[in-house]
């Protein structure tokens, strides 16, 4: 029984063979493409509520179509499937832009297996968790809504400098806000903080 079909669109063939012989491995269920047309050419008639947890992973940088112009399309589509953006060095100020605009996180090439596999089930629990936002932990209501972008910036590991960059704020404004968000939550280190975030406090 597979975890969770993960979308995986890259234009580099032997990246995109690889990295779904590696998610396969792991037990996802992988569909690849070349290109963002490919992918919204499939995924125009199914159903997100078809049961299992999904995930989009993209390169950001694509000749066909690039990962913010796939980005765009989806949310004008109304597709809200949380998405990991992976990048080359050189595309990091791309991927800040992304995750402004809503990706769940970016990872930088070459990245180790693990990381990749953490920042999808990531993604894809806090997906749930703020589907069900209701049904949550009561703490959380607490959080400003600038302090609740900061404690997703964390659980996606980024550091304040990324947080910083990407919510055009100073590193010493996210420190403000990081240990405001902290006490809030009456939690004391990251692990206690990914519980609270994902649903699990």
């Amino acid at each position: 029984m597979t975890e969770a079909r993960i979308y995986l669109i890259d234009d580099n063939d032997g990246f995109r063979e690889s990295t779904a012989w590696l998610l396969e491995t792991a037990g996802f269920e992988v569909l690849a493409y070349p290109s963002g047309p490919a992918f919204l050419e499939t995924f125009a008639g199914e159903r997100q509520g078809g049961g299992g947890a999904q995930c989009i992973v993209s390169d950001i940088r694509m000749p066909l179509m690039s990962g913010l112009q796939l980005q765009e399309e989806l949310r004008r589509r109304g597709i809200g499937l949380p998405l990991v953006f992976v990048t080359a060095h050189g595309d990091v100020p791309l991927a800040v832009e992304a995750m402004r605009k809503g990706a769940s996180n970016f990872l930088e090439k070459p990245f180790n297996d693990d990381t990749l596999i953490d920042a999808l089930r990531t993604a894809m629990a806090h997906a749930r968790q703020h589907a069900g936002a209701d049904g949550g932990d009561d703490r959380l209501s607490r959080l400003s809504p600038r302090e609740r972008q900061v404690m997703d910036l964390v659980v996606a590991s980024k550091p304040n400098k990324i947080i910083a960059d990407v919510l055009g704020i100073s590193v010493k404004t996210v420190e403000l806000h990081r240990s405001n968000m902290m006490n809030k939550l009456g939690v004391r280190s990251l692990p206690e903080l990914m519980k609270v975030a994902l649903g699990h406090g």
